[in-house]
């Protein structure tokens, strides 16, 4: 790789070995604390930290500290003044006298103005740094931290500021497959956390992982530790983590958490990364440890399983089987973590962020740190960004509704990246061009890497190649998304909407093919389609459909399922050769359904895939005795809901009419126990008649009584009943609905 490509994509200085960085404050004068990995030994060196903005007028305002220096900027773009600081201080006294003399904050799209409030990423775009040069994800020291926790009587869900709640156990594991659990049984809350911190320094990890860790297991540690006045010393230099408000976007979502930032370390959720995998792939029946462990096969055979609201009454009489249930927890997060955050990892390599932060930023975000990082290496001027506006994006439509056998997918290779580079689309901004030649590189660094992965002679290698194709996959089809980002610096709508036009004639250029050649079109999104191919000549078929497509366009035809259920546009079920369903859609998989109207859902959609029709009503009679004969655990008839406010802000509001009654809450009310804002309650209807208000006849799942049942079974039928009607009408035996435009005739197998 040349020198230019090779500053463009992994930043200009090659030293390998970086670890973590940390800013060290100083008098005068600002430093950076490196912390390198070399020869399985953990190094430190410091060197000199000058933060900078950009800023349009050729001299800064009066009232504004002496820079370092000023230097002008190449190019024609307006902000063209680049201002480096001797340190965080006296640029935060720059950043306030630009706000002052010009009325912009720095978050303002037409401040003539231009700054980054981290001085971590700072560093690392001034220096051309980034982290793991040199290192495979196997050299990354990785410790995983998981903890069982005891819930008083009387409260479903532990929290640490009840007295009666604590800690029962802390198991730890690492990369290396050593695991040990911390047994609450035979130390008391005070001695687990004192070993735990400990362990952290024997281990030294450079990465804490856990799942769901920034908003419960560590806020959960940091308040017991307070309780007992126990140091959480898990930096490098002996200092507790630094905690503050923070948010997370993971495509429609917006999450809030605590993040929380260790010295000297990283720490990685994979909650979080399981959301991110499911951005993409929409395959997982939730986010919780043991789902993505189910889902990725990495639960164990015969590991131990104990329901949430039996922990405290397990540790009570059998602590042996709760040390056995938190060591596998470990280890089902070790395992999730080495497989869904390697291509972070490769991204690290790339990206002017902490491991950390690319593990929560969003592509576009990644896209723009590229961009910015090239244009200052260059010393070149950078542009305000575009005032937003809407535009209209991909083509996605629904032909068919039904359930379809042999059905294949095909998609179109990179289709925007391709339209891109194909039709020269980049920012009218872009006065380096470095859009399409950054593009233009990571599509050709993706082949090598796949071609490497092929070729490699060790796992290790394979995994790290594969790792790398991912990242450059996921940057590569970022960059569509890029152009029409509001807040990126080179975005550029009119860029984008000539994109998604180009893409959308490529796709009906793409149905119109596999309709003349004798394929059937069920549904397409944005770049692939399914659709039903004819019965001969399958090879034929494919080659006709590429040959219609423009030079440069290429169809992966990637997938092909035993059954396909069809219900609407992009609410979808398939049935792969291995018996695997797959739904897609919020529709067909709500997490807001009680789990026994998800239970049936799933079951019912084996069976109309596997076209076992006749099987449905001896399903649905199942369901109906059992219900009626009261044969489930309350968990199954249960709702599951998060306090989002302190119960009496949720009374304040319903006295103020800002809000209508919740169960939850108005059950949090009439306890008389103290709920607190992030709580959990699970709750089940009483009564006899199938319409009541939820909110006067729920009562909670802690107080339900096996003995003396009183679940409200016309309620519970009720849904059912609503459930069976909405699915099974759709499908009527003899023919089946169409899509709403009726472009297809039904299939119904």
């Amino acid at each position: 790789m040349k020198a230019e490509e090779q500053a463009l994509i992994f930043g200009a200085n090659p030293e390998p070995g970086l670890v973590a960085i940390e800013h060290m404050p100083g008098k005068e004068a600002d430093e950076m604390l490196l912390f390198f990995r070399r020869g399985g030994q953990v190094a430190q060196q410091r060197e000199p930290f000058t933060p900078f903005l950009w800023f349009a007028a050729a001299e800064l305002p009066a009232d504004c500290p002496a820079p370092l220096r000023v230097e002008k900027l190449a190019g024609a773009a307006p902000l063209k003044t680049l201002a480096l600081f001797r340190s965080w201080k006296e640029f935060q006294k720059a950043v306030d006298a630009c706000k002052q003399a010009t009325g912009y904050t720095p978050s303002d799209p037409g401040a003539p103005f231009f700054l980054l409030n981290d001085p971590v990423h700072q560093h690392l775009l001034l220096t051309g740094r980034t982290f793991f040069k040199g290192l495979h994800f196997g050299d990354l020291k990785r410790l995983q931290v998981d903890i069982e926790t005891y819930t008083e009587k009387g409260f479903e869900f532990s929290n640490a500021g009840r007295a009666g709640d604590r800690i029962i156990a802390i198991a730890l594991a690492d990369e290396s497959g050593w695991t040990e659990v911390l047994d609450g049984s035979r130390l008391d809350e005070q001695a687990l956390l004192e070993r735990w911190v400990q362990i952290v320094h024997e281990k030294d990890p450079d990465v804490i992982e856990g799942h769901n860790f920034f908003s419960f297991d560590l806020p959960y540690l940091i308040a017991r530790a307070k309780r007992h006045g126990v140091k959480l010393a898990l930096g490098r230099n002996g200092a507790p983590p630094r905690v503050h408000p923070s948010r997370v976007t993971i495509a429609e979502r917006t999450l809030a958490y605590p993040k929380a930032e260790l010295f000297g370390r990283h720490i990685v959720d994979t909650y979080f990364l399981a959301q991110f995998y499911d951005v993409s792939h929409r395959s997982l029946e939730g986010f919780g440890l043991k789902d993505v462990a189910l889902h990725f096969g990495l639960a164990a055979p015969g590991r131990t399983y104990i329901e949430g609201g039996e922990i405290a009454a397990t540790f009570d009489r059998e602590p042996a089987k709760l040390m056995a249930y938190v060591r596998d927890d470990v280890a089902e997060t070790r395992g999730i973590g080495a497989l869904l955050s390697a291509s972070f990892f490769a991204q690290c390599q790339m990206l002017p962020y902490t491991y950390q932060n690319v593990c929560v930023r969003g592509s576009g975000t990644k896209v723009d740190a590229l961009l910015i990082r090239e244009y200052l290496r260059r010393r070149h001027a950078l542009p305000l960004p575009q005032p937003a506006r809407e535009f209209a994006g991909g083509y996605t439509d629904i032909f068919l509704t039904g359930v379809f056998q042999n059905v294949h997918h095909a998609d179109v290779r990179s289709l925007y990246p391709s339209l891109m580079l194909e039709f020269g689309l980049q920012p009218r901004c872009d006065e380096l061009g470095s859009f399409l030649t950054l593009l233009a590189y990571l599509r050709d660094l993706r082949l090598e890497a796949k071609r490497q992965m092929q070729q490699a002679a060790s796992d290790g290698e394979r995994q790290h190649q594969d790792a790398l194709q991912s990242t450059f996959k996921i940057l590569i089809n970022s960059f569509y998304g890029y152009l029409g980002f509001a807040t990126a610096r080179f975005c550029d709508f009119a860029a984008a909407e000539k994109v998604a036009a180009e893409g959308r004639k490529i796709l009906q250029a793409m149905l119109a093919a596999i309709r003349q050649q004798g394929g059937t079109p069920i549904e397409i999104d944005t770049d692939g389609v399914y659709f039903l191919p004819p019965e001969k000549g399958v090879d034929l078929f494919r080659a006709a459909v590429q040959a219609a497509l423009p030079k440069g366009i290429e169809i992966e035809f990637d997938d092909r399922y035993r059954a396909m259920l069809s219900y609407k546009m992009k609410n979808y079920a398939l049935l792969d050769d291995q018996g695997e369903i797959i739904i897609r859609g919020a529709a067909l998989k709500s997490r807001g359904l009680e789990k026994f109207q998800r239970h049936y859902l799933r079951e019912w959609l084996r069976l109309k895939l596997e076209g076992r029709d006749a099987d449905i009503p001896k399903l649905q009679n199942e369901f109906r005795r059992a219900i009626s004969a009261r044969a489930w655990p309350i968990g199954e008839l249960a709702k599951t809901e998060t306090l989002q406010d302190a119960p009496a802000t949720y009374a304040a509001k319903i006295k103020d009419s800002r809000r209508g009654r919740n169960a939850a809450y108005e059950l949090a009310l009439k306890s008389g126990r103290e709920y607190r804002a992030g709580d959990q309650l699970s709750y089940y209807v009483t009564g006899t008649a199938k319409s009541v208000a939820v909110h006067g006849a729920a009562k909670l799942a802690a107080e339900f009584d096996a003995q003396r049942r009183d679940e409200n079974v016309a309620y519970y039928l009720a849904k059912l009943e609503a459930l069976i009607e909405k699915f099974d009408a759709l499908f009527i035996a003899g023919g089946q609905d169409a899509a709403a435009d009726g472009k297809e005739e039904g299939m119904l197998l």
